[in-house]
């Protein structure tokens, strides 16, 4: 139980960064389409369950020790698999960008400061934490996840109970928020599929590392299960209160603060630290897919792409969710497609090996 625990933690853990924890990416996918992105959210859980399951199970299937192998392997078609792999290195490099913009989003909103100074100070520590490598140090940030999950638990059950206006009053208000879609049943499929291509390198070589797949099925299974719990609650929350936190780049610290202001401060640290910890792993894949880590060429690459991320970043952290998510929801569609048909080609390949070994 404890593996699969561990498993479930760390699948959440991949998934949950700072549009998440921030709550502007479940304002604009889920909370701008009212009741109906209520069920959305169900929809969504659903989704997060069967397909964390299908990551880690197939990571451990294929033996996973690298994102690339397991892709062509899942895909059964390179052509498929060269879109997939693609796919994936431009979630890692727009993901990273948007975490840097995140990151001046948070320090503004809450202490008021320019975001210029939280986009430059993750920029500096993210590039020197990947030229260094120091793991520990990203292990130690990603141990901030369950204060998070805690924090949303909290938050979630203190507006619920200090709604002003009912829900059927607030209806008319969460609808006139921006939609990255404009359907809510697409917005919710492009949501997992979106998060999906996130996790997806990171999820597989999780996979890879368990021998036991009913252990690696259900720690999936239950992480996925775990993450639509919070999206439920999340929503709820920032639906609960949406008149009066919508305009904020990060509604769920708006809620926070209106809790408790040392609270908030507590959490503008924790989201920090997500932040910090999903750049580090979007940009240290995205280098390391292309160089050798720990070579001088690797450090030149970090180098570069950190001031590329730099200088993207200033487009705005709203702007860039609003942008970059959507596009890589429907470009996931080609990953959640091999992810639904491997099942079949990998028993095909394994009843092919039976028949040769006979």
């Amino acid at each position: 139980m404890k593996k699969i625990l561990r498993i479930a933690s760390a699948f959440i853990g991949i998934i949950v960064g700072a549009g998440f924890a921030s709550g502007q990416e479940i304002l604009q996918y889920f909370t701008s389409f009212g009741y109906m992105g209520t069920i959305g959210t169900v929809i969504a859980t659903a989704l997060f369950a069967y397909m964390g399951m299908m990551l880690v199970k197939l990571g451990t299937r294929t033996k996973a020790t690298s994102h690339k192998e397991a892709v062509y392997r899942v895909s059964g078609n390179k052509y498929l698999g060269m879109i997939v792999d693609y796919v994936i290195i431009f979630t890692l490099f727009g993901v990273g960008v948007v975490m840097i913009a995140g990151a001046g989003s948070i320090p503004s909103q809450q202490f008021g400061l320019s975001p210029l100074v939280g986009i430059i100070f993750m920029s500096v520590i993210v590039i020197a934490t990947i030229m260094m490598n120091v793991d520990k140090v990203v292990n130690i940030i990603g141990s901030i996840t369950p204060f998070l999950i805690i924090t949303v638990l909290i938050i979630s059950v203190y507006s619920l109970l200090t709604m002003d206006q009912t829900f059927s009053q607030l209806n008319p208000v969460a609808v006139e928020q921006p939609s990255v879609l404009s359907n809510w049943f697409i917005s919710a499929i492009n949501y997992v599929s979106f998060n999906v291509a996130v996790g997806a390198s990171m999820a597989l070589l999780m996979g890879g590392s368990e021998k036991d797949e009913r252990v690696a099925s259900l720690g999936g299974l239950l992480g996925g299960l775990g993450l639509g719990i919070m999206i439920v609650l999340s929503h709820l929350a920032i639906f609960s209160k949406v008149d009066t936190v919508a305009a904020f780049d990060m509604p769920i610290l708006a809620l926070v603060d209106e809790l408790s202001p040392v609270l908030a401060m507590f959490y503008s640290i924790v989201l920090f630290g997500m932040v910090f910890n999903t750049a580090v792993s979007m940009f240290f894949s995205f280098a390391a897919r292309f160089t050798t880590v720990g070579t001088s060429n690797h450090k030149k690459f970090v180098l570069i792409t950190g001031l590329v991320a730099f200088g993207l970043s200033f487009a705005g952290f709203t702007e860039l969710v609003a942008f970059f998510y959507p596009l890589i929801g429907f470009m996931g569609l080609f990953l959640i497609f091999a992810l639904i048909t491997a099942p079949f080609r990998l028993k095909g390949e394994k009843r092919k090996e039976e028949r040769l070994s006979a």
